[in-house]
């Protein structure tokens, strides 16, 4: 028995926000950002719109690409590090807004690697022939994660306002975060079959806890009473820091090999792999996994110029849109590969 990938479907906010909007608000511009990641704009959400919408608009289009009804899907996992509340996680908020049925959802935060391990994860499920078919989603809203209250209206073209400069002086202290990320969703529906020419071939996954200051959120937890405070707001400690050039070496070692050692596992050559998708949080990082794997540009196609990096959604984002547009067809071997704070990171293999 295989797992097979019988859909997909991703969910989009409408508000693009080029680089040029961000220039509007910090001290940056087009020229800066492409070169450091090759982002060229992103979607932001509206304000009150949630990771579990985005994922819900996923869920809805990868039911549609399955010709599957809401009634038949068994299980439920919902992969983000931003749900619309502290608790629960979005697996029961998704499971009401779509009228499912009394299923099991699960709720991980893997962050960037929140799909691959999702999808290792509904695989397991199909295999222990507890459930048949697993709804699997990622999406994130990194806006509200950022202090975009400071022109926040502007970015989306709600307003054509002026910051100030002092806005514009606190924007700028976290633009090598802020210009990196967008809102995404991404879906697919994953079904048992006894094609055992197709499906999930399997993953290797891996934790290393070891420097987690490398990429984490210093404030905003239980070790603190309360657990967010004036003073952590003041100081900024509820947005994510980031150590760029540790984080960047991590992934472009980590990343390869986890891919080797999958494919190892599997008894075939990296060469052998028709497409890799790799977690698409800079351009940078996925032409250096490239580099490191000898695998030549159309084997590794990227979206990050138009999305930048929406964390859990960046993997299933971009092979939907690979389906869609023919570049993954029947009988191909394709690779999955991410790294995320923690750190999480891995690889898997799918033949379609």
């Amino acid at each position: 028995m295989r797992s097979i990938i019988t859909g997909s479907g991703i969910g989009i906010p409408k508000n693009v926000v080029p680089n040029d909007a961000l220039a509007k608000i910090m001290d940056t511009s087009d020229e800066w950002i492409r070169t450091r990641s090759g982002i060229e704009q992103r979607y932001y959400v509206d304000a009150g719109q949630g990771s579990s919408d985005l994922g819900m608009l996923a869920a809805e289009g990868a039911l549609q690409a399955a010709s599957r009804d809401k009634s038949e899907i068994d299980a439920l996992i919902f992969a983000t590090m931003t749900p619309d509340h502290f608790f629960p996680g979005n697996g029961p908020v998704l499971q009401a807004k779509m009228g499912l049925g009394e299923i099991p959802t699960f709720d991980i935060r893997q962050q960037c690697s929140g799909f691959l391990y999702a999808l290792d994860l509904a695989d397991s499920l199909i295999q222990s022939r507890k459930f048949k078919r697993v709804l699997v989603i990622g999406a994130d809203v990194h806006t509200p994660f950022m202090p975009w209250q400071n022109g926040w209206d502007v970015t989306i073209g709600a307003s054509d306002r002026e910051v100030t400069q002092a806005e514009r002086d606190e924007n700028t202290k976290y633009r090598d975060r802020t210009v990196l990320f967008g809102d995404g969703a991404g879906a697919v529906v994953v079904e048992a079959s006894d094609d055992d020419t197709r499906g999930y071939l399997g993953a290797k996954l891996f934790t290393d806890g070891s420097n987690i200051e490398a990429l984490y959120v210093k404030g905003v937890g239980f070790r603190h009473r309360p657990y967010v405070n004036k003073e952590e707001l003041a100081a900024g400690d509820q947005i994510p820091t980031m150590e760029g050039r540790a984080v960047f070496k991590e992934a472009v070692s980590r990343m390869p090999a986890a891919v080797r050692a999958v494919c190892a596992e599997a008894g075939i050559e990296v060469a052998q792999l028709d497409l890799l998708l790799v977690h698409q949080a800079n351009l940078r990082i996925i032409e250096g996994v490239a580099k490191q794997l000898a695998l030549p540009p159309e084997k590794v196609p990227h979206n990050i110029e138009r999305y930048g990096n929406t964390t859990a959604g960046t993997l299933p984002i971009l092979f939907h849109e690979c389906i869609t547009d023919g570049r993954i067809r029947p009988g191909m071997l394709i690779g999955f590969t991410a790294l995320g704070s923690g750190l999480h990171w891995g690889a898997a293999l799918y033949q379609c």
